[in-house]
This record gives structure tokens, sequence and C-alpha cells, in this order.
């Protein structure tokens, strides 16, 4: 009778430890994916490729001679601001000119655009009065390609003057199907939400470039990507992020995605704090949307390194790491509380430093300031706040493919151009 009350006492000792253990193993676990997703993977690669580089097959160097004809296509919605410098922009791009199309969509404008794009010849202008999103526009632009290669813009962002030479060259390698340029955002000390996102673009485009070199670009961004013309398929027009998912689909398709860093676009930053959160609730909103439609490329069996940069690169930001983020600082918590190891106080105290850091942050970007090591830390946790809503708005169903479009400076960015 003593030795099963002495292990009826045990058990709930017993039980506590087994249960901290846990906590322990999922804590490290989050750890380690959180890391990985936004450091661990960027080394990785930039470690595959070293070893690709010395025992591997590289890809073919892109030609530079190889000029094949192409469409330009410019997507401008009531963009009377800043059209006629984009059409002059793109006129002056170096390319053989009896190889270069340029057509202009400006499908549901209502403040003249489509009348300004029809005063420049040469230009081809598609107008339907009805609005209907982008990705109807571009379903509707395609239709009158005939080129070998499409390359698609938008009409509120500037092209470095060889980005079109730059943006072709890769397509001498046969197992191309589209090409991804760089985008950059121009931010200066006047614009604090704009210090961040070209922060983030900064490290994408450090991300990208190396996934280009691995394999394959996992999503081009919308201000300058192409395509092989044949691969294009409709996309449904209710499609959020027409880039990310027409890209992937090529990808699907069994072609890679290149990178072209050489051929890049400039855009201004969103004009304030509210605007870029309504762009990035956007973008998250239609992350969900692309992943939904993108469930194939979860085979790594059959896609192999392509769904492994997918998954590492993509999945783990959008659908993981901001779900982990306030789960470790609570396991976090507990583990203080239990008084394991002084590494949980040094671990708990640095969240909760981290934490305060961002909320510093955000208020002295309310009073257009941004600090030096502090922004960054705001722009993160910002970041990855916007995925909750963004995935409350896909769920509703509320995220619009007519959606509107976020407010940007254009005042100084043609300076960079000169």
């Amino acid at each position: 009778m003593p030795d099963l009350t002495g292990k009826l006492l045990l058990w709930p000792c017993q039980f506590l430890i087994y249960f901290m253990r846990t906590i322990e193993i999922i804590f490290w676990i989050f750890a380690a994916v959180i890391f990985y997703a936004y450091i661990g993977y960027g080394l990785l690669v930039m470690l595959m490729i070293w070893v690709k580089n010395h025992i591997g097959k590289s890809f073919p160097l892109p030609s530079a001679d190889h000029f094949p004809e192409l469409t330009l296509i410019i997507f401008a919605y009531n963009e009377a601001s800043c059209i006629e410098e984009k059409i002059k922009n793109s006129l002056e791009l170096v390319y053989p000119e009896n190889k270069k199309q340029i057509l202009v969509v400006t499908d549901g404008s209502t403040d003249g655009t489509p009348d300004i794009a029809r005063k420049f010849e040469g230009i081809q202008v598609l107008h339907e009065p009805e609005r209907k999103g982008k990705t109807a526009a571009m379903n509707h632009a395609m239709a009158f390609v005939h080129t070998e290669i499409v390359v698609f813009t938008d009409a509120n962002t500037l092209l470095r003057s060889d980005a079109l030479l730059q943006l072709v060259a890769p397509y001498a390698d046969l197992r191309v199907g589209g090409v991804a340029g760089e985008k950059q955002v121009l931010a200066d000390a006047q614009h604090v939400a704009g210090q961040g996102e070209s922060l983030y673009w900064r490290y994408e485009s450090w991300l990208k470039r190396n996934d280009g070199k691995l394999y394959t670009v996992v999503g081009a961004a919308g201000e300058l990507y192409s395509i092989r013309t044949r691969l294009y398929e409709p996309l449904p027009e209710d499609t959020i992020l027409d880039d990310f998912v027409l890209s992937l689909n090529i990808v699907r398709k069994g072609y890679r995605f290149a990178y072209a860093p050489e051929a890049r676009s400039m855009e201004a930053p969103s004009e304030s704090l509210a605007e870029e959160q309504k762009r990035k609730i956007r973008i998250c909103a239609g992350g969900f949307q692309a992943m939904s439609r993108l469930l194939p490329l979860f085979n790594l069996f059959k896609y192999k390194l392509a769904s492994f940069q997918y998954i590492s690169h993509r999945v783990l930001r959008w659908a993981l790491v901001p779900f982990i983020l306030p789960v470790i600082f609570l396991l976090n918590i507990e583990l203080m509380h239990a008084h394991i190891s002084p590494v949980y106080n040094l671990t708990g105290y640095g969240q909760m430093l981290f934490y305060a850091i961002a909320w510093l942050g955000y208020g002295f970007a309310l009073q257009g300031k941004k600090i030096k090591g502090i922004y960054p830390v705001y722009y993160f946790v910002f970041m990855n706040v916007a995925v909750y809503a963004g995935l409350w708005r896909w769920i509703k169903g509320k995220q619009e493919v007519k959606w509107e479009k976020a407010k940007r400076s254009h005042s100084w960015i043609s300076a960079y151009m000169m």
C-alpha cells in the first residue's frame, strides 16, 4: 500500500517533468523554424550553390546577342500622373526597334490615362470601360500578343535603359520559361515607410539572386518580369497576386524562372505607413489565396528543388512564422517561470526587448522618424502582423482583386534615372 501511494504521488511530478520537456522541445523547434525561414535558408542556399559550382553542372551563360521579338505590356489604371513619363521611359529602352512592341492596357481608367497614351506614336492602347482588375486586363492583353517573349511592367515604375536586354538574355537557355527583374524601392530620408520597404526588397533581391543561381526564382515581382508567350495560360480573374501565381505556374510546367539582377525597375515608396499597411495586407491575402491554388508545388517528390525553394522561401514566412512568433513568446514565459535554465531568462528578456524596440519604432514611425537599428525591428513585426489581417480578408473573401492602389510618391524618383 505505501508503494502504491508513493507511485500515485510521483505521477503528477513525472507528468510535470515530461510536460516541461515537451515545451522545451517545441520551443527549440519553433526557434529553429524562425531562424531557418529568415537566415538559415539563405545560408543553406549559398552552401548549395558553392557545392553545385564545384561538383554539379552550371546553367549556360546568358547570351548577349540573342534578341527575340518581344511585347512590353504596361498596366495602367488611373495613372494620368505618371503614364507619360512611363511611356517615354519605355520608348527609350535599348532594344532593336523592329523587335519591340509596346502595349498599354488601361481597362477601367477614368482619369484620361488612355487619351494621354494615345498621343504617342508606335504605342498600341487597349481600353475597356469596365474595370475588372489587373488579372482580367492581363488576360485581355495577351490575346493581342504574338511575339516570342512578353514583358510585364507597371505604369508607376521606371526601368533602367538596358532592362530589356538584361531580361531576354537568359532565354538562351531553353529550360528558362520566364525571367524576373529586380525591384528597387527608392526611399530617401523623407519617406519613413519607404525605408522599411526598401530594406525588405534589398533582402528579397539577395534571396532571389541566390534562388536563381541554385535553380529557380519562386515568384516574380509584377513591376518587371517576362515569360515565353506560349507558356501563358489565362488566370482566374479573381487572382490577387497574378505575378506570383503566373510565374510559379510556369515552374510547375517544368521550366525554371531565371533572375536578371541588372534588369531593374525603380519604384517610389508608399506615401505613408497607412498606405504601406494597406499594400502589405493585400499581398498577404493574395499569398494565402496563391498557396491554396499552388498545392501541387508541395509535392517534393515531383518538383524536388523547386518545391524545396517554394516552401522554404515563401510558405514558411507566409503560413508558419507569423503564427509561431506569439506561441514561442508564451512558451518562453512559461519556461522562465519554471526556472529550468538561465538560458530561458536570456531568450525571454531578449524577446521582450525586441518587441519593446518594435513598439518604439512604431511610435517614431508615426512621427515620420526613422532610427537606425530600431525601424527594421518594427518593420519585421509590422510585416508579420499584416499576415493576420491578410488571412482574415482571404477567409472572409473581402480582399477584392479590384483593390484601391496604394499611394506612392513620384516627385523625386526621376532623379535616380539620371
